[in-house]
């Protein structure tokens, strides 16, 4: 008797799904009812949609429902969104109970939590570093597919919607970095660049991929002098290739790390692994090494922080000083720039609306979008990423099984 594979179980189960409930043919696409909340949480400015991609939306003949000011800290009207298509709504709890999909920048805020609905999509940033099990646990209950920003992988090995918020963030960490150099800021009062006859400050960024290379990008611009440092040789070797051996690299060993720091006058914090918290590669002792008046840009608050020393920080109150170094380490850097950060949103996720639309479910849409289906976390009651269970000692199952077997 031939024993069927994994696959073949799935197609069997995924043809049986299909045959109590037929497809919808493209002309049939489901009318999606998108919720736009306005973000309340960890003073976010940033908006998930744009009023550009609710028209998209809207003339591929989805219903958008924009919270009115969602849009007013990246600058963007109510009556740019009413022009568009959508239709505002006053009160949030309206939203999101005429709302099959929620879209949002940041994780729901405990007032949120308990304006979700049953069965609903959620579409958001998770932020692992401030992710709890009690977050996780009531996504379940409610039966919610909670599809995360840092997750969403396409076919490429590309992180799209992670990718444009942390070029942002590298770009906006130099920025940041300059500024508290400043006397009146408390720093060292050294300019990034220097000028004839003085040399530049040196910036060390912990971690070569996207973060770590627009940091050095922007540094490099400003004229400082730029070492970067990372455990792996090959992100290194691209990034002197990409940057045409304009930095200093290293591997961050913990002599090369020691040496670096100690330098330098300025330490952004790049290093994150997809999915992962990020890995802590500068010690307290590291920090105390620093000359009195360096800053600590942290850029990776949201994935937990790489430097010992950080704690998260606010927009409103964004810096303390530890060992007479100026820290700077707010989660949601990119809503700095919160106009850019969010058409940069807007691009990244209306295709992917669009493709659940033509889905004309959940489900089918994560069987036909591999991005969507790296992205989901929690799906229905299930938890379905094996580092989240491990963080928390939750159990989780695989979610091509949950689809193909209609749990």
């Amino acid at each position: 008797m031939e024993i069927p594979s994994l696959q073949q179980g799935f197609e069997r189960e995924r043809g049986l799904m299909t045959q109590e409930k037929p497809l919808k043919q493209d002309d049939e696409q489901e009318s999606l009812r998108i919720g736009v909340p306005r973000e309340v949480g960890n003073e976010e400015q940033r908006v998930a949609l744009a009023p550009s991609g609710t028209g998209a939306l809207v003339a591929n003949g989805h219903e958008v429902y924009v919270e009115e000011g969602a849009g007013h800290e990246a600058h963007f009207q109510n009556d740019e969104y009413v022009d568009a298509g959508a239709e505002l709504v006053s009160a949030p709890d309206d939203l999101y109970e005429r709302s099959d999909l929620i879209v949002k920048v940041g994780p729901p805020v405990e007032d949120e939590m308990e304006l979700l609905q049953k069965g609903q999509i959620l579409l958001s940033a998770l932020n692992l570093g401030g992710t709890t099990a009690e977050f996780l646990h009531h996504l379940m209950r409610l039966q919610i597919t909670g599809i995360g920003f840092e997750f969403i992988r396409d076919p490429d090995g590309t992180f799209p919607l992670v990718r444009m918020m942390h070029e942002i963030t590298g770009s906006v960490s130099i920025q940041i970095a300059g500024r508290y150099l400043e006397s009146n800021e408390g720093g060292k009062g050294v300019m990034l660049g220097g000028i004839s006859g003085v040399p530049p400050a040196t910036v060390v960024i912990l971690g070569a991929d996207v973060i770590g290379q627009w940091a050095a990008r922007t540094a490099l611009g400003y004229g400082a002098h730029v070492i970067v440092l990372d455990t792996e040789l090959g992100s290194l070797r691209t990034l002197e290739n990409t940057l045409d051996r304009s930095v200093t690299t290293a591997v961050a060993s913990d002599h090369y790390l020691r040496r670096a720091v100690r330098s330098a006058d300025v330490v952004v914090g790049a290093m994150v692994t997809g999915g992962e918290r990020s890995p802590l590669l500068v010690t307290e002792d590291m920090v105390q090494s620093m000359a009195p008046g360096g800053v600590i840009v942290d850029a990776v608050m949201d994935q937990g922080g790489c430097i010992e020393t950080s704690r998260p920080t606010t927009h409103s109150d964004p810096t303390y000083r530890r060992h007479d170094i100026v820290h700077y380490c707010v989660p949601n850097m990119p809503s700095n720039a919160a106009r850019t950060a969010s058409y940069a949103l807007t691009h990244v996720l209306v295709p992917y609306l669009l493709r659940i639309g033509e889905a004309g479910s959940i489900n089918e849409a994560l069987w036909r979008d591999e991005g969507l289906r790296n992205g989901t976390y929690v799906y229905r009651q299930h938890l379905t990423k094996q580092n989240l269970a491990s963080m928390f000692g939750m159990s989780h199952r695989d979610i091509e099984l949950l689809i193909a077997s209609g749990i």
